[in-house]
């Protein structure tokens, strides 16, 4: 069951720097908030530089805000994030048992980026390790950081 929107809208889960007070929020200027929501733990979230994705199959609760989109809008955000060659937008599940549109990454494509621990974009520096890295040690953790 998705999230209550007006007409056509489609909610979308935003999770990295198209959210509020990030530096690619000004792409949501013609999406409605519907507010902050949580993934379910079913899911990693990844540094792709300038923006996260998701990576499903994951074991973490992912923080992020929702927003309803006309779907011309979403159009305009899915060239933009490279739907569907870059980036896949699918169907996610949230804490509270809702669904929602999101920007993914499959697993293999995450492949050597940095996974963001806490599940938590804002908080992503200082808190990351490479991709497929849960555990890893203090020598694979230095050289993440000399490279």
């Amino acid at each position: 069951m998705t999230a209550p929107t007006a007409n056509r809208e489609i909610v979308l889960f935003v999770c990295d720097s198209l959210m509020q007070g990030e530096e690619l929020h000004a792409r949501l200027a013609a999406a409605r908030p519907l507010g902050p929501a949580t993934t379910a733990a079913a899911y990693d979230l990844v540094d792709l530089g300038t923006m996260g994705a998701l990576v499903p199959g994951g074991m973490v609760s992912v923080a992020g805000e929702l927003y309803a989109l006309e779907p011309q809008a979403l159009a305009a955000l899915d060239v933009f994030r490279g739907h569907p060659v870059l980036n896949q937008r699918i169907a996610i599940r949230l804490a509270d048992g809702r669904e929602a549109q999101a920007y993914a990454v499959a697993p293999e494509q995450s492949a050597g980026r940095r996974r963001v621990l806490s599940g938590d974009w804002r908080k992503r520096r200082g808190a990351t390790s490479l991709g497929g890295g849960r555990g890893a040690g203090p020598v694979v953790r230095w050289a993440g950081r000399r490279s």
